[in-house]
């Protein structure tokens, strides 16, 4: 209900200021010795300028709809000043009979050109750039991880495997833990020899008794 009230009140408000403007445009034209139909159509043609303007402005703001729009507002302000006891209207000045009658074409010139005035569709048109398409790459293989086993040490004939002290065994158990603590495997023989600096019969003896 009271949107419908404000719109009312809106449009009640544009008839009187448009038909304030047209009888005072129609006054000046009358002034400027532009009798008859000739001062009816003064007032129009400016009416419509600002109409054009205005629904270039709506449509696309530009310098060109600006500055047309500013002609034509100025032409409807400046006759309802000049009616309103500024000027002597029975003695109008010359500028303003040159006004008055250089308006038609400058009227036709500014019509023209807004009614000329587009964008190119092409552009207006041009959809926006779309994301290209992900494309399902295979996954790279994962590595290969070759995981080597030590071999076992060769299990020596009874005959020929050394006697290993008991304080060697354990000082070698505790190097096996320590190594498997850090690699996840068993000591090798190898490794063992390498680590008590013995000969590698006694570390394959030693190896042979720690697993």
């Amino acid at each position: 209900m009271r949107r419908s009230l404000r719109l009312d009140a809106v449009l009640v408000q544009a008839v009187i200021a448009g038909a304030l403007s047209f009888a005072h445009l129609h006054d000046l034209a009358l002034a400027a010795g532009q009798t008859g139909w000739k001062a009816w159509a003064y007032p129009i043609s400016v009416d419509l300028l600002m109409v054009a303007a205005w629904r270039r402005l709506r449509a696309q703001s530009s310098r060109l709809a600006w500055c047309w729009f500013l002609v034509a507002l100025i032409a409807s302000l400046g006759a309802n000043i000049a009616t309103a006891g500024f000027l002597d209207l029975d003695n109008p000045p010359a500028l303003l009979r040159l006004g008055v009658a250089g308006w038609p074409a400058l009227a036709f010139l500014g019509g023209t050109l807004l009614a000329h005035q587009h964008t190119d569709p092409a552009t207006e048109l041009e959809p926006e750039p779309r994301p290209a398409p992900m494309v399902d790459r295979p996954e790279p293989p994962a590595p290969v991880v070759e995981i080597t086993k030590p071999k076992p040490a060769p299990v020596l004939p009874e005959a020929t495997v050394p006697s290993v002290p008991p304080a060697l065994i354990d000082h070698a158990r505790k190097i096996a833990t320590e190594h498997r603590t850090r690699t996840g495997a068993d000591i090798d023989t190898a490794t063992l020899r390498t680590r008590l600096s013995i000969p590698e019969a006694l570390a394959g003896a030693i190896v042979a008794q720690l697993t």
